[in-house]
C-alpha cells in the first residue's frame, strides 16, 4: 500500500483555510499513486486550547474528511477536536473509499505541559484496523512518548501512524522516537506533523515513514509537502521472522514493578 503524509502548514483556528491548503497537498499525493492520506493532528484548526470552540467545527471537519476520501477514491485519516461527555476530544478518524468511518480513537495521554488534560478528555482505548491488507494503529503525538501502547499492540498491528502538532523545539526527540518505536515494535511507523508558526511556537514537519529495521524511507523538514512511500505488511513478518526480539519480551516480569 502507498501512503501519504500531508504536512501542512496549518491556519490557526482557520478550517476553511486549512481545507484548502489539504486539497492541494491530496492532489499532489493521489497524483503520485497515494492509495492512503494522512493529515496531521487537529489539521483543521491547529492544536487550541480553545477546546469548546474547536468541537464546534468537528461536523464540518468529518465531512471534508468524508469527501475527500470519496472524490479521490481512498483512504483518509485526519485529527479533529470534537465534543466528548464532559470536555471536547483531541480525537481522529479514517474514513474509506465509500465515504464511511471505518476507525476512530482518542489521544491516550494529553500533554500536561501545554495543560492539555484541563481542556480534553482523554481516551483509554488503542484502536487497529485492517485496510488493503495492512494492519493499522493510530496515535496521537504525546502518545509516542509512551513505549507501553505500542508495545501492546505491536503483535497485531503492520503500521503505527502518529499525527501531531510537534514542536520545533523537540524535534529531536520526534525523529528520534519514531525510529525507535519502529525498531522496538518491528513495524512501519509514519509520523505526521505540521509546519509553521502556532501562537509563538514554531514547529518543522519532520514528516516521516520509518520501516521496521528503524530505516528512514522518506522525511520532509520546514516546509508544506507530501512524503510517500510504499508499505508493506509481508516485509514486517519477514522482518519478525528473522529477528523474533517480540517473542522474548517477558510482560509477567514488567508488570512486578
Amino acid at each position: 500500500m502507498k501512503i501519504a503524509g500531508l504536512q501542512l502548514d496549518i491556519a490557526w483556528e482557520d478550517p476553511e483555510e486549512n481545507f484548502r491548503r489539504a486539497e492541494r497537498l491530496a492532489s499532489r499525493a493521489v497524483a503520485g499513486g497515494a492509495q492512503m492520506l494522512v493529515l496531521p493532528e487537529a489539521f483543521a484548526t491547529g492544536f487550541s486550547m480553545r477546546s469548546t470552540a474547536m468541537a464546534g467545527h468537528a461536523d464540518t471537519v468529518r465531512r471534508f474528511l468524508v469527501d475527500l476520501a470519496k472524490e479521490n477514491g481512498i483512504w483518509v485519516l485526519g485529527g479533529l477536536i470534537e465534543p466528548g461527555k464532559t470536555r471536547p476530544v483531541n480525537a481522529c478518524s479514517l474514513v474509506g473509499p465509500d465515504g464511511k468511518e471505518v476507525l476512530h480513537c482518542r489521544k491516550i495521554h494529553p500533554f500536561t505541559l501545554a495543560g492539555e488534560h484541563e481542556h480534553f478528555e482523554t481516551g483509554s482505548t488503542v484502536r487497529t484496523g485492517m485496510i488493503d491488507g495492512v494492519r493499522i494503529t493510530p496515535l496521537i503525538c504525546y502518545d509516542l512518548r509512551f513505549i507501553e501502547l505500542f508495545r501492546a499492540v505491536a503483535s497485531h498491528t503492520d503500521l503505527f501512524v502518529v499525527i501531531a502538532n510537534w514542536p520545533a523545539a523537540r524535534a529531536h526527540a520526534w525523529r528520534t522516537l519514531l525510529a525507535a518505536r519502529a525498531i522496538d515494535c518491528q513495524a512501519y511507523v509514519l509520523g505526521v506533523n505540521r509546519v509553521g508558526d502556532a501562537e509563538g511556537h514554531p514547529h518543522c514537519g519532520d514528516t516521516t515513514l520509518v520501516d521496521p529495521m528503524g530505516k528512514v524511507i522518506e522525511t520532509l523538514a520546514h516546509e508544506p509537502g507530501v512524503v510517500l512511500g510504499d508499505v508493506d505488511p509481508e516485509k514486517v513478518a519477514d522482518v519478525r521472522r528473522r529477528y523474533p526480539f517480540l517473542a522474548d519480551r517477558r510482560p509477567e516480569v514488567y508488570r512486578d514493578h
